[in-house]
């Protein structure tokens, strides 16, 4: 019998030809098993996500491609950075419609607790001294950003705003998560430059390299799932 409709393929094939990610709606996340891990699970890797963030910030290498974005759409749009911020998550939801993707509790607690466990972040983390300290700060922060994303994707209550994007394309077209992802991350970054947005080392490393890394993370620490009933689990 063919795999579900809504399995989020890899370049790592699923154990047993199990789906590695299932779509559910927000109900059925809830009813599903293994909550005793995947609720901690989903809560570490929002919180470390939101410190990873901090620490990549505070290398001064050049932003992430969605800050880049931000920044470049603030200065075209004369806007502050949080209300431009504000549009741009309100816009990456709507784009979640044509995709068909399904929020949960993951897209809830992303909003409430990443940029809180960033700031939390930014009151202890101290400020990289010298180049080499900056590097470590990058390299660190990229593979832990990397990580973490999977990790709280890997719980199974649903993707964060921008990560949607990613799963749903993921799903629709069938292509890797890694080949997915590179291509957001470039998008999303070369539209912010053009934009007026700041493009540094780190833009570079992190827009290549994000997406080969949340492909080899995610499969191997997404939860698997009991079977889901057919009217939850919205295969198309």
């Amino acid at each position: 019998m063919a795999p579900p409709a809504s399995a989020a393929h890899t370049s790592t094939p699923a154990r047993h030809d199990q789906p590695l990610m299932t779509r559910m709606n927000a109900f059925a996340q809830i009813r599903a098993g293994r909550k005793a891990r995947r609720i901690p699970q989903l809560l570490v890797g929002l919180v470390g996500y939101g410190a990873a963030v901090m620490m990549l910030v505070r290398t001064g290498l050049g932003p992430a491609s969605w800050n880049v974005l931000t920044e470049g759409a603030a200065k075209a749009l004369g806007f502050s950075f949080g209300w431009t911020t504000n549009l741009i998550s309100v816009l990456v939801l709507l784009a979640w419609i044509p995709l068909r993707e399904l929020p949960g509790l993951g897209t809830l607690f992303n909003v409430a607790i990443v940029g809180f466990a960033a700031d939390a972040t930014a009151t202890v983390l101290p400020h990289p001294r010298g180049t080499l300290a900056e590097i470590g700060y990058l390299v660190l922060g990229l593979v832990a950003l990397a990580f973490f994303d999977a990790l709280y994707l890997g719980a199974q209550f649903g993707a964060g705003p921008r990560d949607g994007i990613m799963t749903g394309l993921v799903r629709l077209t069938r292509l890797p998560i890694a080949a997915v992802r590179t291509g957001i991350e470039i998008t999303v970054a070369g539209v912010g430059w053009f934009l007026g947005g700041t493009v540094g080392v780190g833009t570079l490393l992190i827009a290549l390299c994000m997406g080969p890394l949340v492909g080899y993370f995610l499969p191997r620490v997404a939860v698997r799932l009991p079977a889901v009933a057919a009217d939850e689990r919205f295969d198309r």
